[in-house]
């Protein structure tokens, strides 16, 4: 079976970064709401400094959380795509992870089921860890 074009391992940042475009919309949307209904003050963004409600810390929390693990993912895609090492088992990995933290972000964004929510963090950072190995492996066989 002949390998994936190497340009397809780059789709699955594309939909990372719309998961991104995604809660940050969202956490747009609640602050300027918030703002609107004078559950918090807007000086609170000028140092963020006080009291914001619990609804917007899980998103603004979840978004910085976006540039935490993701960033491994982004370099081992990018390191994936460099050394032309793109199979469909890395491919595949890629796109697992991507699954898994939008699974992650809708748990965290609607039940906040925290058992839920971190099963889905532990599984993408496994698939993650799972696809770092692998890239390790194909660069040292094809030396």
């Amino acid at each position: 079976m002949p390998e994936p074009a190497p340009n397809q391992i780059l789709y699955p940042v594309f939909a990372m970064f719309l998961l991104v475009v995604v809660v940050l919309n969202r956490l747009r949307s609640l602050r300027f709401a918030a703002v609107g209904r004078k559950e918090v003050s807007i000086a609170y963004y000028r140092a963020y400094q006080g009291d914001e409600p619990e609804a917007l810390r899980v998103v603004a929390h979840h978004f910085s959380n976006l540039f935490e693990m993701p960033v491994l993912f982004y370099v081992g895609v990018l390191m994936t795509y460099a050394s032309q090492q793109v199979s469909y088992w890395i491919l595949g990995l890629a796109w697992l992870y991507v699954a898994l933290r939008y699974a992650h972000s809708y748990v965290q964004l609607t039940s906040n089921d925290v058992r839920i929510r971190f099963g889905a963090f532990v599984a993408s950072s496994i698939v993650l860890a799972v696809m770092w190995a692998s890239l390790l492996v194909q660069l040292l066989r094809t030396g």
